[in-house]
């Protein structure tokens, strides 16, 4: 199977007492006396006639608080019988009055397990409804490895002799179902009281449980599971029993115990370890935005370009549409930006999926607020979902998986677009669609499962669609290296993995189908968006990102396009570290799958073409067989490398878990090393080496703050709302130079104002043109052209009658209501061209330059 044991594994106990025996049958009773003389007779029987099977055995009969004669009963056997045994204090016995009092029977398995001496436990009623000759193929199923072998009346082979009255069976039936929702899924039943155990296995599992009524069943079934021991559901031959104990209220405590189970898995998973290592992310991603904290909304994260200006105004529109004036509106287009012809918000990065819950955030607290929590919160969510798979598939030990989850979450490529990309950066999603995916591998309930990983892909296209592209590249990767390792495993889970996501299939289509149509035919949609060759080069793998401890950002800057797309930068120490990894555990499928992932995502962001470094060679790469195909001629392929990251992470996770595991007791035997345990030998060697190389690998990687700067002061012009006496309503505001992905500080004015007056231009992605190619911004038109040539310039132009129509038609085409000029380099070039195309001189209001016009006259 694709999933190793989980972090909290038991260590079995050993029987207790000075001899072991074969088998250990232990039957609970409680006001048994007529039933039990019969029942201890046949169990003494069959033991006795198979010497082979069962040379030294136990009866363990528990009197739970009986009323009745049930201990003199099991004392009058036990005279016949000497390996019978009675767990009840004499009758005279102070002790007796805890016995007296009916525990249920979790307490007493409990007592009797723990009192077994047996390598084989098995646990079954006092009416016997299950034949102890039943015993015979649980016992190979524990030969074939199986830690226990439970019998199920729910199994297709069963054989239901006398069955139950139909209410008793439709309420079994129905708290089955509660039972696998909430605790087992999987399980076809967990009720039939004949289960067969390895001896240490449930000593140690009774040990744990803590639940004394009917609940036990479950309590211990998931105790196995979650300690990977292997439990086969076998059937068997049932008759119901006159003189059930089972009453109609214990139905509700039953569920009352599944409640206090599943509030236990709660607190276990939000564990005090669990928890410091949460709050371990969130302080460093605190740490990192600290400069932006420092003033909420007033504060400009440096290296984003006009990327903080751009989601602050997605987040402010969102909000404004779900709870403002614009609710009624279509929510996935504005007319706020690029006016007349607007914005499709589905065909941009606007995370629906984040700016609609967090709608009242920035309605209360300003599109900046947002802004921080979403890259704060996100970045130590990546961390803390990824540390959550590790844990449950991956590793034992936590500081493993918190070394694998902080890389996953802060790796050089993750950093980098946190400055100024959150649906590249926010990846909490990415391990709980992972997980799910390998349930549906295990097919155990895929329908489910499935139904459950269409919610969260739905989930997920409404925080970034380009990640999950990567993240499903990266899966696909994985699944061709673990089935070239593992081709029996991979051919078996085909099946139920098809199934599972036909089912998520059937799940997106309708809740996407609006949506997705809106996105790629709506108004404002494109089909691409071109941008050039990207790839990464091969130098900026070894080298160090401008923001880690070791880096140079000059170096940096000279191999990535920016500084949000330095999406390799993982230095040559982690890639050393990654191929020894590889090699120290090649045996484990898992690695080499993870090992061709981290490669082959590599090799593939390097573009159409890979330069060889210094040699002036430049050869074919593979990414040019998907640089033309539908989805992927919009993805800039230097970002390829992000699919490397969880890949990395899990290695790294692995690793240090056998790191942790050498020389800790009860582990086996390390890789490469001698046997655990054993002080000063090359276990200790190797640990003392690992460590200091995973510190040297990651040291280097660790992040810096991002540097932060006040922001531009909003005109006092817009800030007051002068400009509400000069913009009718209807009309748009016209910015000088108009807006653009390289200088929308406009944006900041309209979120600034709640979002009072459109916007020309503006900073988003739409079509260009009859093809309706992908563009950043809006089409260039004659004023927009004209305006940036002269603040690129500094010249003012010469002015013809033909240009001043053409200006006059665009503004009239923008329905402007009022021309405005801020201070900025070049202005006086600007105003004074303005002043020419215009005809008149524009007004100084409020720290501005006013140009009052309407609809172009």
């Amino acid at each position: 199977m694709l999933h190793t044991p989980p972090a909290r594994s038991l260590a079995p106990r050993p029987a207790t007492g000075t001899g072991t025996v074969d088998l250990t049958v232990v039957v609970p009773a409680y006001n048994e006396e007529h039933r039990l003389p019969r029942t201890l007779d046949a169990i003494c029987r069959y033991l006795r006639s198979s010497p082979g099977r069962h040379d030294e055995w136990e009866l363990i009969v528990v009197d739970d608080g009986s009323s009745d004669a049930t201990a003199a009963v099991v004392r009058d056997a036990a005279a016949a019988e000497p390996r019978i045994r009675l767990l009840a204090p004499p009758p005279s016995s102070p002790a007796a009055g805890s016995f007296t009092h009916n525990h249920g029977k979790g307490h007493a398995l409990r007592l009797g397990v723990l009192a077994s001496r047996g390598r084989r436990v098995l646990v079954t009623d006092a009416d016997l409804a299950t034949p102890i000759e039943e015993l015979a193929p649980l016992h190979d199923r524990l030969d074939a490895g199986f830690a226990a072998a439970i019998g199920s009346r729910a199994h297709p082979g069963a054989l239901i002799e006398v069955d139950q009255h139909p209410l008793r069976r439709l309420a079994g039936r129905a708290g089955n179902r509660v039972i696998r929702a909430v605790a087992l899924p999987g399980v076809g039943d967990t009720q039939c009281g004949f289960k067969l155990f390895d001896g240490d296995r449930a000593r140690a599992a009774f040990g744990r449980s803590r639940l004394d009524g009917w609940g036990i069943d479950v309590e211990i079934l998931r105790t196995f599971r979650r300690a990977n021991w292997p439990v086969a559901e076998v059937p068997v031959r049932w008759a119901h029993q006159a003189g059930s104990k089972i009453r109609p209220l214990d139905y509700g405590r039953v569920l009352l115990e599944l409640l206090r189970l599943w509030r236990r898995g709660v607190r276990e998973r939000l564990s005090a370890g669990a928890l410091t290592v949460v709050l371990g992310y969130l302080l460093l991603s605190v740490l990192l935005y600290k400069g932006l904290w420092a003033d909420v909304g007033h504060r400009y994260l440096v290296d984003s370009g006009q990327d903080q200006n751009q989601w602050e105004w997605f987040f402010a529109v969102t909000a404004d549409k779900v709870l403002g004036v614009s609710s009624l509106s279509d929510p996935f287009f504005t007319e706020l930006q690029n006016t007349p012809l607007g914005v499709n918000l589905m065909a941009n990065t606007a995370m629906l999926g984040l700016a609609v819950p967090l709608a009242p955030v920035t309605a209360l607290f300003g599109p900046g607020a947002t802004w921080a929590l979403v890259l704060t919160g996100g970045l130590a969510g990546t961390a803390g979902a990824w540390y959550w798979l590790l844990r449950k598939r991956f590793v034992r030990a936590r500081r493993a998986a918190a070394l694998g989850g902080a890389l996953c979450a802060f790796a050089p490529p993750m950093i980098s677009h946190a400055n100024a990309h959150p649906n590249f950066a926010v990846l909490f999603m990415m391990p709980l669609i992972t997980d799910r995916l390998l349930r549906l591998c295990e097919g155990t309930r895929v329908r489910r499962d499935g139904v459950v990983l269409g919610l969260f892909l739905t989930y997920q296209v409404f925080l970034g669609e380009e990640a999950l592209l990567l993240a499903a590249l990266g899966l696909v990767l994985f699944a061709v290296g673990y089935a070239a390792s593992r081709p029996a495993e991979a051919r078996a889970a085909v099946r139920p993995l098809a199934r599972g996501l036909a089912f998520a299939t059937a799940v997106c289509v309708p809740l996407l189908a609006y949506p997705l149509l809106w996105q790629f035919f709506g108004a404002q949609s494109y089909h691409s968006v071109l941008h050039g060759p990207a790839g990464n080069s091969p130098r900026a793998f070894v080298e160090f990102a401008g923001r880690s401890l070791a880096g140079d950002e000059a170096t940096a800057d000279a191999l990535a396009m920016n500084r949000t797309e330095q999406n390799a930068f993982f230095g040559w120490p982690l890639l050393a570290l990654t191929a020894a990894v590889v090699v120290w555990l090649w045996r484990d499928p898992r690695v080499r799958a993870l090992g061709w992932v981290a490669f082959a995502a590599s090799v593939l962001s390097l573009g159409r073409t890979i330069p060889v470094p210094w040699t002036g060679i430049v050869l074919p790469g593979p990414w040019r067989a998907l640089a033309d195909q539908p989805l992927f001629e919009s993805v800039i392929e230097s970002r390829v490398a992000m699919a490397a990251v969880p890949a990395l992470g899990i290695l790294l996770a692995l690793a240090c878990d056998q790191l942790c595991a050498l020389g800790a007791p009860g582990t086996d035997k390390a890789p490469g090393g001698d046997k655990a345990g054993e002080p000063g030998g090359v276990d200790r060697a190797l640990r003392i080496a690992g460590w200091a190389a995973v510190i040297a690998a990651l040291l280097p990687l660790a992040p810096t703050p991002f540097t932060t700067a006040d922001r531009v002061p909003v005109p006092s012009f817009i800030a007051d709302g002068t400009w509400r006496a000069h913009v009718p309503k209807g009309r748009s505001l016209v910015p000088v130079p108009l807006p653009s992905p390289g200088n929308a500080e406009a944006l900041h004015w309209q979120t600034a104002t709640g979002l009072g007056f459109p916007l020309p231009g503006g900073y988003f992605n739409g079509p260009d043109g009859p093809d309706r190619r992908g563009i950043y911004g809006a089409r260039y038109r004659y004023t927009s052209a004209l305006l940036d040539e002269v603040r690129r310039t500094g010249r003012v132009p010469h002015i013809r009658q033909e240009q001043r129509r053409a200006v006059r038609a665009d503004l009239e085409f923008w329905r402007a209501g009022a021309v405005v000029l801020a201070p900025q380099p070049g202005d006086e070039a600007l105003r004074v061209t303005l002043e020419r195309l215009l005809g008149w001189q524009g007004e100084w209001i409020g720290g501005v330059w006013v140009w009052e016009v309407h609809g172009g006259t």
